[in-house]
C-alpha cells in the first residue's frame, strides 16, 4: 500500500513586524551615533593655474631681432656721419642698426648710419650730405641729421619728405661742438632730443629678410666659409672684416688698424654685405649710382654667399637675391653695407 505525502504550508515571514522593529532601531542608532553614522561630502579646494603667457613680441624692422610688442614705436634716425681720421673714434657708431660706407672726395669714406632699435644720447661727429645720401636714407621715411653741404644736394634730401636737422640751420639746440676733436669733425647730434622732438613719425618698415637666428641666415645654410673680408674702396680706404666666433660677429679694422669705439672696444658686424658699386663724379664729388643693379656677396656666420643686389627706385630698399633669385636672409643683428665702388675698388675674400 502507497503511503499518502501529507502537503507542508509555508507559513509567510511576518515581515511588517520585522521592519516594525529595524526602522526604530536605526533612527535610535542615528540619534546616538553608536552605529554607522551619515558623513558629509568634502569639497575639492579650486584649481589654479600658475602658468604666465610669454609677453607678445615682434620683429625689429631695421635689425630682425625679436622685441617686445610695441618697443619699436619710434622712426628711425639717419645721420651723415665723419669717417676721416680726425674724427675717430664716432660717437654710438657701434649702437646702429645700419651702416652704409660710401666713397667721398680725396678717396676717404664717410658713413650713412642709422639707428631705430635704440636711440642713443649723442650721435657724431655729423658731417655734411652727398648725392647719394637720399637715395639711401628715403625708404627709411624718418628723421635724418648732417650739418649741411651742396644746395642742390640738400633739396634733393628735404625733397624725400624726411624730417632733416641741419646744422648749419638750426636753431633749436639739437647739435653742439664737442671738445674732443678739432672742427669740422666735432659736430654732435642730441639724438635722442631729436627723436623724442618727433616721436608720432612712424616707424620703418622692414627692409631687408631676416632669419630666425643665426643658423638659418642664408650665407650660414648655403654659403662657403670666408674667415677675413678685405674691401678697398681707393687706394687710400682699405677695410677689413674678421670673422670672430667667441664673438659671433665680424671685428672691423680700418686701414690695417682695429676700428674703436670711443671706449676702447673694436666695432663689430653681425652681417657684412658688399655692394659692388658704379661711381660717377659731378663737379668733382662723387656719387654712388644706387638706382642700379650688380654684384654682391653677403656673410654671416664665418661664410658668405654670393648674391646680386637691386634698387627700383628712390623709395625702394636695396634688394637682395641668390642665384636663384630667393631673397637673401640675413641674420638677426647689425649690419654694414660696404658700397664698393666696380673703379677704384676691390674685394678680397679670404678663407
Amino acid at each position: 500500500m502507497t503511503k499518502k505525502k501529507t502537503a507542508r504550508t509555508i507559513r509567510p515571514l511576518k515581515t511588517a513586524g520585522l521592519l516594525a522593529l529595524i526602522v526604530p532601531a536605526l533612527l535610535l542608532s542615528g540619534c546616538t551615533g553608536s552605529s554607522a553614522t551619515l558623513t558629509k561630502t568634502q569639497t575639492a579646494e579650486a584649481w589654479t593655474s600658475n602658468y604666465v603667457a610669454p609677453a607678445a613680441t615682434e620683429i625689429a624692422p631695421l635689425s630682425g631681432l625679436t622685441v617686445a610688442v610695441g618697443s619699436s614705436a619710434r622712426p628711425s634716425l639717419a645721420a651723415k656721419i665723419d669717417n676721416h681720421v680726425a674724427a675717430r673714434p664716432q660717437v654710438a657708431i657701434d649702437r646702429t642698426d645700419l651702416v652704409f660706407e660710401e666713397l667721398v672726395e680725396g678717396g676717404i669714406t664717410r658713413y650713412v648710419a642709422v639707428w631705430q632699435s635704440s636711440i642713443p644720447d649723442q650721435v657724431g661727429p655729423v658731417r655734411s650730405i652727398r648725392p647719394m645720401d637720399p637715395d639711401i636714407i628715403a625708404p627709411f621715411g624718418g628723421l635724418v641729421a648732417f650739418s649741411g653741404g651742396q644746395q642742390r644736394f640738400v633739396d634733393a634730401m628735404n625733397a624725400t619728405g624726411q624730417i632733416s636737422a641741419i646744422f648749419d640751420y638750426d636753431t633749436t639746440g639739437l647739435f653742439s661742438r664737442s671738445k674732443a676733436t678739432a672742427a669740422p669733425h666735432n659736430v654732435i647730434l642730441a639724438a635722442s632730443e631729436f627723436v623724442n622732438r618727433n616721436a608720432t613719425v612712424a616707424p620703418p618698415t622692414q627692409q631687408y629678410g631676416y632669419a630666425p637666428a643665426l643658423a638659418g641666415a642664408s650665407a650660414v645654410v648655403d654659403g662657403t666659409p670666408i674667415s677675413v673680408i678685405n674691401t678697398r674702396f681707393s687706394n687710400s680706404s682699405a677695410r677689413s672684416w674678421t670673422w670672430n666666433a667667441e664673438a659671433a660677429a665680424y671685428l672691423r679694422a680700418q686701414d690695417g688698424a682695429p676700428d674703436l669705439t670711443p671706449e676702447g672696444a673694436q666695432l663689430k658686424a653681425t652681417n657684412v654685405v658688399v655692394v659692388r658699386v658704379n661711381v660717377t663724379v659731378d663737379q668733382s664729388i662723387p656719387k654712388t649710382e644706387l638706382i642700379a643693379s650688380g654684384e654682391a656677396s653677403i656673410s654671416s656666420g664665418g661664410k658668405t654667399i654670393a648674391a646680386t643686389w637691386s634698387k627700383d627706385s628712390q623709395s625702394m630698399p636695396i634688394r637682395l637675391v641668390d642665384a636663384n633669385g630667393v631673397t637673401i636672409r640675413l641674420a638677426p643683428g647689425n649690419t654694414w653695407f660696404q658700397l664698393v665702388p666696380n673703379g677704384t675698388g676691390s674685394v678680397d675674400l679670404v678663407p
